[in-house]
């Protein structure tokens, strides 16, 4: 939101109480100015309300020849009256215009704009302001030499008066590049003059330095850096003037207010759902009731209620969107459409690669399966989505299944959709439990007979909201247990778990490849990703299925049999709402503790019919 001036020029306005004495009515028509200001959340001494409910706004005659209005924004009438004729305003806020102004501070700033504009009678005149910092700024930096030489304690004081502390600033070495703000206007030639101060490390002796820069002037920003040269004996610096102080965040717009539709950053429009936004003068809609409507046909109109988001802004949540649509929308103020209609398109929403798990083949001499098939003439099935820890042998690299112990395969007897499910079993070589699994990645290749390493990930841009996946689950005690910091005992059953995530994770961080970035190497923990703490993570849910009940994003236990097919929801919990993913990992295990070699080895898990869902 942003500060706007509306000005209308209309005398059948006149019935509206304003000061009119002010107003000379044989003048060419009148104009009401009509203020709000608005400004992005920023980082100062004052609040943002203070600093816009205190602004001192003034409008003179464009030839200077006398002052027409003078406000304080909190006490500015919401209509003002102006005879058609030339003008300028002039806002100031922050601190220059407080009660008692703080001549010299780290943090207090003030801020000032003008405008010249024109009043035409029955024509609707907009005008914006652009209000900048207006302090005289100091940046005093300290060279190494300085403390390389002096003991610490130094200082440099500068400020507009020698004599009086109330308009100085100690620049000591923790203040270093740090920026000060004085309040100049008003004074006649106004000066900084600065002391340094210090003793010489090399026989304590005192040290000091004065100087003066004249000519200062308000908007700039004067910049020091002090140092010390042995060869001379003496302090120098050198001066630069930095003549544009412009910082996005530390200016104040005031611009013309306009009810209407405000722009929709593409990061909140979704396959299913889309956040908009909407600008309502508070003024002019006071107690009105705010709604948006959008259609995909223009025949068919669905509402949503508007939310107030602030002052001034209201947004809503369309949803029960189509992927992949455009949608035009509007807002509505009292039933009533107001200002121009806009349209987006919804996010796409691709289903998983071979979700139901039809598309599976031989690798190639061998007797278990990899999970594609080349030659299936379906192209959601011909490639590598899916991988397990079997490997592909000749056509990959070697997994369990080299080692005669095949941990995935398929079930044609026991499934939900289509003609088979993908079956996940436990077993254990000398001791070891090899644990049965499926994911989105590729098996990378074994550790000796010790462990595997597994490239988790597959490419992936959408922003799904929710896995669905039908399981069923066979377990019993713990049987295995080669990690006692678990927080499980032989006396406990074995729990199978589903792993599910979006990020962005970068294949040179984490040890996989492009397509699969994830390397995790279960010999050595330090590989392993918590993605609910995962920095690259954007988000994530996870399944725990137990032998009498199941968890679902560490959520409470639901108490059920698992032992029978079950279609469960995981929900993808966002951290980070601006980011799309570029890649999509699930992770099907059927020990929760796999990875440490702890679990059952006679566990069995069967998977079928997953898909992403979008909301």
């Amino acid at each position: 939101m942003k500060k706007i001036f509306t000005l209308i020029s209309s005398v059948v306005v006149l019935a509206v109480s304003c000061n009119k004495a002010e107003i000379d009515e044989g003048q060419k028509g009148m104009g009401i100015l009509s203020m709000d200001m608005s400004i992005d959340p920023q980082t100062r001494a004052m609040t943002e309300a203070e600093l816009y409910n205190s602004a001192q706004v003034n409008i003179y005659k464009a030839d200077f020849s006398g002052l027409v209005r003078s406000y304080t924004y909190s006490d500015m009438p919401s209509t003002l009256y102006l005879a058609a004729d030339e003008y300028r305003v002039d806002v100031e806020a922050g601190e220059s215009v407080a009660a008692n102004p703080v001549k010299a501070s780290w943090d207090s700033k003030s801020y000032k704009g003008s405008k010249a504009f024109t009043i035409v009678a029955d024509v609707v005149t907009n005008v914006e302001v652009e209000a900048n910092v207006n302090n005289a700024v100091t940046c005093i930096g300290y060279d190494a030499t300085v403390a390389e030489n002096f003991n610490p304690g130094y200082t440099l004081t500068i400020g507009l008066d020698a004599d009086d502390a109330s308009t100085q600033l100690v620049y000591d070495a923790s203040k270093s590049g740090a920026e000060g703000y004085f309040i100049v206007t008003g004074l006649d030639e106004p000066s900084f003059t600065w002391t340094f101060s210090g003793t010489l490390a090399k026989d304590g002796s005192a040290f000091t330095k004065t100087g003066t820069i004249s000519g200062i002037e308000p908007g700039k920003i004067y910049k020091m850096n002090l140092k010390y040269t042995i060869k001379d004996g003496d302090l120098g610096f050198t001066l630069m003037v930095d003549y544009t102080t412009e910082v996005i965040d530390d200016t104040i717009i005031f611009e013309p207010v306009s009810t209407g539709l405000a722009s929709t950053p593409v990061y909140e429009i979704w396959a299913a759902h889309a956040t908009v936004h909407a600008d309502v003068d508070p003024t002019e809609y006071a107690g009105s009731v705010i709604s948006f409507e959008y259609s995909s046909d223009g025949s068919v109109w669905n509402e949503a209620a508007g939310i107030n988001d602030s002052e001034g802004t209201w947004k809503a949540v369309l949803t029960g969107l189509t992927p992949a649509t455009e949608y035009r929308y509007r807002l509505m103020i009292d039933g009533v459409q107001t200002g121009e209609e806009k349209t987006l398109t919804t996010d796409v929403a691709p289903k998983l690669p071979n979700g139901s798990f039809e598309y599976v083949s031989k690798v190639s001499g061998k007797s278990y399966y990899k999970f594609y098939d080349p030659n299936c003439g379906v192209d959601e099935g011909s490639y590598m989505f899916w991988g397990s820890g079997n490997g592909e042998g000749s056509e990959g690299v070697n997994g369990s299944a080299n080692l005669g112990i095949v941990i995935t395969d398929v079930d044609q007897s026991d499934k939900v959709d289509g003609t088979q499910s993908i079956l996940c079993m436990n077993d254990s070589m000398i001791g070891m439990l090899t644990a049965g699994n499926l994911f989105t990645g590729q098996f990378a290749g074994l550790v000796n007979t010790d462990g595997g390493k597994v490239n988790f990930g597959r490419p992936w841009t959408s922003r799904p909201t929710a896995l669905k996946i039908w399981c069923k689950y066979s377990t019993g005690k713990i049987n295995i247990l080669k990690n006692e910091n678990l927080g499980v005992t032989t006396n406990d059953y074995d729990r199978a778990q589903i792993k599910f995530a979006i990020g962005t994770w970068n294949y040179k961080d984490y040890g996989g490849t492009k397509d699969c970035p994830v390397q995790v190497n279960t010999t050595k923990e330090s590989t392993f990703v918590d993605f609910y703490t995962d920095a690259n993570t954007i988000a994530n849910g996870d399944l725990i299925i137990y032998n009498d009940g199941y968890m679902v994003n560490k959520g409470a236990k639901v108490n059920t049999t698992t032992s029978g097919w079950i279609e469960y929801t995981i929900p993808l919990e966002y951290r980070q709402l601006t980011t799309y993913p570029t890649h999509i990992i699930i992770s099907c295990a059927t020990s929760q503790f796999g990875d440490y070699f702890t679990g059952y080895d006679g566990a069995k898990l069967w998977i079928d019919a997953a898909e992403l869902i979008y909301e």
